[in-house]
C-alpha cells in the first residue's frame, strides 16, 4: 500500500532517494485561500545515516513505503535507554534505543501487544504504535464534585510519565485510553 502524505504517522518508514527515512514529526498546514490544498511539513530521519530530512507535502502526494518487513510484536522491557520487543510470532527479541523512539515511549507499557515492529535485513528500524494505548493516572489534581462533561480538563501524569490532558472529573488510579498519534485523551477504559 502506498501512503497519502495525509495518512502518514509517526513511526512510519517510507523511501526517500533510495533509502529508508522514518518520520519523526507531522504538521499539518492549513492554508488561508479557500481551495487550496493543505501542506503537510514532515520531519524524517534516514535509518542509515541518521540524517534529519524535512519535506512538504501535499495531503494526497503519494510516498513510497519502505520496503520493510512487518512483524506484529509485544513490548518486553526497557533497560536503561533500550527498549526490547518480542516478535508475537517466534519470540524472537529486538532492541531499540531511546533516540528510535521519539515520542513513542510514553506510550509504551510492559506487555502492550498490537505494535508493528519493521525490519530490514533482520534489524529493527522502528515502531508503529496501536491507534490507542490504555493507561493510568498516577497524578492529577483531584477529581471536582459535580463536575461534568463541560469540556473544561487538567494535566494529568500517566502510568509512564506521559503528561496529558483529561476532562476534570477523572481521579488518579483510573484508566484512560490515549490516541497515539495525538497525544490525546479519548475516552475512560471501560
Amino acid at each position: 500500500m502506498v501512503p497519502k502524505a495525509s495518512e502518514l504517522k509517526r513511526g512510519a518508514i517510507v523511501e526517500i532517494n533510495g533509502a529508508p527515512h522514518v518520520v519523526k514529526q507531522i504538521e499539518a498546514k492549513s492554508p488561508s485561500s479557500r481551495g487550496a490544498a493543505t501542506l503537510y511539513k514532515i520531519r524524517f530521519t534516514n535509518l542509515k545515516s541518521g540524517q534529519k530530512h524535512d519535506g512538504s507535502f501535499k495531503g494526497d502526494d503519494l510516498l513510497k513505503e519502505a520496503d520493510c518487513i512487518r512483524t506484529q510484536v509485544q513490548y518486553s522491557f526497557q533497560d536503561g535507554d533500550i527498549y526490547t520487543f518480542m516478535d508475537m510470532e517466534d519470540f524472537s527479541q529486538y532492541s531499540l534505543g531511546r533516540e528510535n523512539l521519539e515520542g513513542q515511549t510514553g506510550y509504551l507499557h510492559e506487555g502492550l501487544e498490537g505494535i508493528t515492529a519493521l525490519l530490514l535485513d533482520g534489524e529493527i528500524l522502528g515502531i508503529e504504535l496501536p491507534q490507542s494505548v490504555t493507561l493510568t493516572i498516577t497524578d492529577t489534581a483531584p477529581g471536582l464534585k459535580g463536575a461534568t462533561a463541560t469540556g473544561r480538563t487538567k494535566p494529568a501524569k500517566l502510568s509512564t510519565g506521559l503528561e496529558v490532558q483529561v476532562p476534570e472529573y477523572l481521579e488518579s488510579g483510573e484508566a484512560v485510553k490515549i490516541n497515539t498519534t495525538t497525544g490525546k485523551f479519548i475516552s475512560r477504559a471501560g
